[in-house]
């Protein structure tokens, strides 16, 4: 991938990654979700931050001091 198509999928995953967590927030604060989809929810969130934190290491150059 070239840096535009990481920086596209990185602002997908982060979109991806909020509107996770809205979600969570909307069942953990009207009590409709159960433990186990609330727990999937947040499962795939961190599978997205990691995925995320994994882009940017490929946009920062690695610099030999």
């Amino acid at each position: 991938m070239d840096e535009s198509e990481i920086r596209r999928r990185l602002e997908t995953l982060r979109a991806e990654h909020r509107d996770l967590d809205a979600a969570i927030a909307a069942l953990v604060d009207t009590g409709t979700g159960d433990q186990l989809q609330v727990a999937r929810l947040k499962k795939r969130k961190l599978k997205l931050r990691d995925e995320v934190s994994q882009l940017e290491d490929q946009l920062i150059p690695d610099i030999i001091a």
